[in-house]
């Protein structure tokens, strides 16, 4: 085998790491997308914390030798033709809403395709990556989720505790109108 040039080892290491800090990756292809397109969606990208960057596919091969992905044939399947990969480090979901907003918004921009998603070691083929990854709540919307379900008790418990006094209430109102 070759030996790797110091600039592309140093790629290597870098999308490795990019893998290894990640808790979700997008791989698209973007063959077809204009520069006003795509640098809008690198905005978007950027704006939500999300890396994403052209990637040749031998050298992504390289990076997950030894890993799961490099085992995984699904995954090394959709390394061909021309790739970019959208790194999310904290909300799984992010990156695939971006790009079904983008493909959404932008009719033409059918031709940004979604190849793969990874999240967890599991291989989300293109469409699935639109229908489920895209569809899972984010990190604020289950935050959200969990508040609502740790206050419903109290909640409750403050409704019931002013029942009574409410009742109350009511009844010497009733009993106000009828005397009138």
């Amino acid at each position: 085998m070759a030996s790797i040039t110091p600039v592309k080892q140093q790629e290597v290491d870098t999308v490795r790491d990019r893998f290894a800090r990640a808790v979700a990756a997008v791989l698209v292809d973007f063959r077809g997308i204009d520069v006003e397109q795509i640098t809008e969606l690198r905005a978007r990208f950027r704006a939500s914390g999300i890396e994403y960057r052209v990637v040749k596919n031998t050298l992504v091969e390289k990076a997950v030798e030894g890993t799961e992905l490099g085992s995984n044939q699904k995954f090394l399947s959709f390394l061909v033709g021309p790739t970019a990969i959208a790194w999310s480090y904290e909300d799984p979901s992010r990156a695939a809403k971006i790009i079904k907003d983008f493909r959404k918004e932008n009719e033409p921009n059918e031709k940004l395709t979604v190849k793969c998603g990874v999240l967890d070691g599991q291989i989300f083929e293109g469409k699935a990556v639109e229908e489920q990854l895209a569809t899972l709540p984010g990190k604020d919307e289950i935050r959200a989720m969990l508040l609502a379900t740790l206050l419903a008790p109290m909640q409750t418990l403050v409704r019931q505790l002013g029942a009574p006094a409410q009742n109350l209430a009511y009844a010497l109102s009733a009993k106000v109108r009828t005397e009138t």
